[in-house]
């Protein structure tokens, strides 16, 4: 079989989608099912156990262990607060006593008369989960959340960085082949998601983050300049708990690639929208594409919905979806029929694969999906 099917993109014009919105631990469910929700309610919340401190009073203080208990001036399970005394020796014949002050705010969880530890426990944190679409509420997963359905324009990208945020959309290139260049940014886009065209420099990227702009989405971006806005080498495993002060996604790769029409058609449609956007990657098992929704009246004819799908040939243009050239743009040049052996041992259907850069590479077909050409 010379030829095989690819998998890629979800663009949509509206579609019907369900979220889980899922507490990291039991909490309160505060929506019921049946209940209609805004992308940005709370539909769950907890409170998250703070970090635990393990503070040596034995040996801050100069006593044995067995004495620690005695020497605390605050009670187990009572609140410190920093530099609070915690604990003071009794000294030399009442000479000479220690203070001990506290180095965090916390509650004062437990003391052990073996090893003269004492244990705070840091304040608990808060943890709200937002709906993250407009839409009904169809289920509810008892001290845990609840799973959100709606009817919503959605347009996957290939890769994120940063979680889930919210905002207007603002179209900040009148071409899906325009860079979005920090020129092109103002002030009044603070709060909102903004949409560029082809790559995205670090300079712009920067120039967000200093606006207060929520989101940018835009077609690529060079592997230096992430490298650069992120400060480190990010890696491919998972992405999504980045803290640069905004989201960004990437719908198309790595690189100087324009947005795809439909893509950029379809968003820049929607100007204006309230939009939800996350950038949350993974392209191991299990994979987790990024994703822009935005909800739209639901219609009864059959809304446009597009994958970038279809048959892998000669000529083909391809993005590759897993290391080691995740993000690279090529086009098909060969396709053996034989499986081929790859570098893990294992034998798989393989491309052989011209990437932009003139290498040519074998692929596996799995690692592939096609792009427009």
């Amino acid at each position: 079989m010379a030829k095989a099917y690819s998998p890629g993109l979800l663009v949509s014009a509206g579609c019907q989608i369900r979220r889980r919105r899922i507490l990291p631990i039991a909490g309160e469910v505060l929506a019921k099912a049946g209940d209609r929700v805004a992308s940005r309610d709370v539909v769950a919340k907890a409170l998250m156990p703070g970090d635990v401190l393990p503070v040596n009073l034995a040996r801050s203080l100069g006593i044995a262990a067995r004495d620690v208990p005695s020497a605390l001036k605050v009670p187990i399970g009572a609140p410190v607060q920093k530099e609070e005394l915690l604990a003071r020796s009794g000294g030399l014949f009442g000479w000479f006593p220690k203070e001990f002050l506290s180095p965090a705010s916390g509650v004062v969880e437990s003391v052990s008369r073996v090893t003269g530890q004492v244990l705070l426990r840091g304040e608990s944190r808060a943890v709200d989960v937002a709906a993250y679409l407009d839409g009904t509420v169809v289920e509810v997963v008892p001290d845990e959340g609840v799973i959100v359905e709606s009817y919503a324009a959605v347009v996957q990208g290939i890769f994120g960085i940063g979680g889930e945020a919210y905002g207007t959309l603002r179209v900040a290139c009148s071409s899906r082949e325009q860079d979005l260049t920090a020129d092109r940014l103002v002030a009044d886009m603070a709060g909102q998601v903004v949409l560029g065209g082809r790559r995205v420099t670090e300079e712009a990227v920067h120039r967000a983050i200093e606006l207060g702009v929520v989101g940018l989405v835009c077609g690529g971006i060079d592997d230096a300049d992430l490298k650069a806005i992120l400060g480190y080498d990010l890696g491919v495993a998972i992405t999504g708990s980045e803290t640069i002060g905004l989201t960004l996604i990437v719908t198309e790769g790595f690189g100087q690639i324009a947005m795809a029409e439909r893509t950029y058609r379809l968003l820049s449609q929607h100007a204006g929208a309230s939009v939800s956007l996350n950038g949350t990657t993974q392209i191991r098992a299990g994979v987790i594409r990024p994703e822009i929704v935005i909800p739209v009246p639901q219609v009864n004819s059959v809304a446009e919905t597009q994958l970038t799908t279809g048959v892998l040939d000669i000529g083909a243009p391809i993005r590759v979806i897993r290391e080691p050239w995740f993000g690279v743009l090529g086009k098909v040049t060969g396709l053996p029929s034989e499986p081929a052996q790859l570098a893990s041992g294992s034998k798989s259907r393989v491309a052989e694969i011209r990437l932009a850069s003139g290498e040519t590479v074998l692929v596996p077909r799995a690692n592939l999906e096609l792009i427009e050409g």
